[in-house]
């Protein structure tokens, strides 16, 4: 049984650095790399089968042939590892690597150590050391963040936002069965879904936030100033359709509609059940 990572992927040709992800699953027989092109518009696909080609039964990669968004190209991902049935954990991480490998190898013995948790997941925030480096502006939205999230949560987490993470294969069903409300708060999302189906008191037992020891904000990020200054709005969408409408105990008659995608090489099922 492996690891699966998921890798997403919009307009990463020049940043992507494919060789340290090559080298990376050339050493490592207990994972499997999942990237998911999301519609980008460069050239990301062709450098994405070059990785696959030099390794095809270790690297799996899904084209969205339109851009919908990080959170449902994790989905799509996550989906697709977990109807494989040769995956026993799930995770992932950004396509800069902001995040190393080493951490993600971290995050990933805490929850193989202790079978008591469901996730552990990276923080940039929790003791963070010398080798968390932000730049001022991220910095103050992430204060912001911060105040709205644990307004949502009510949980004592210190970083939601962090793009590595790892849970549990069984835990994909519950986490990734509807779509998302947002394209990339959709983290905020997967605790809430996590703490309606565990309880608030037995979800504190199944999740753990894990200090990293170096994350790096790379140029060119994808979160623009927009995207940024609309960030209350969609903290507060998701909080009430998540609390208010639960609350009122409305189910909406939601049309799941997936994304038109292909998978290069691999022989399984896209969707899992």
């Amino acid at each position: 049984m492996k690891t699966g990572i998921i890798v997403p992927c919009y307009n990463e040709e020049k940043r992507l650095n494919a060789d340290a992800f090559i080298n990376f699953i050339n050493k490592k027989n207990n994972y499997h790399l999942c990237f998911v092109n999301d519609g980008s518009k460069d050239n990301t696909i062709s450098v994405l089968r070059q990785i696959q080609n030099t390794n095809p039964e270790k690297v799996s990669v899904i084209d969205i042939k339109k851009n919908v968004g990080k959170a449902a190209a994790v989905r799509a991902g996550a989906r697709y590892l977990h109807s494989r049935g040769d995956i026993k954990f799930v995770g992932f991480i950004d396509a800069d690597l902001s995040t190393d490998f080493d951490d993600f190898d971290g995050l990933l013995k805490t929850l193989k150590t202790n079978r008591k948790l469901s996730m552990v997941f990276g923080s940039r925030a929790k003791n963070a050391s010398t080798g968390i480096q932000k730049d001022g502006m991220r910095a103050f939205f992430s204060k912001i963040i911060k105040m709205l999230v644990f307004f949502i949560l009510r949980l004592p987490i210190e970083d939601t936002q962090c793009g590595a993470k790892v849970f549990r294969a069984e835990l994909v069903p519950v986490l990734f069965k509807r779509n998302f409300f947002s394209r990339w708060l959709f983290d905020i999302e997967m605790f809430l879904r996590m703490k309606k189906h565990f309880g608030k008191v037995r979800i504190l037992n199944k999740i753990h936030e894990q200090p990293l020891k170096r994350w790096i904000h790379m140029d060119d990020s994808k979160l623009g100033l927009k995207d940024s200054l609309e960030i209350p709005y969609r903290l507060l969408s998701i909080w009430f359709n998540y609390n208010v409408m639960q609350n009122l105990k409305y189910t909406p008659k939601e049309k799941i509609i997936e994304p038109n995608v292909e998978i290069y090489g691999m022989p399984f099922a896209p969707i899992a059940p």
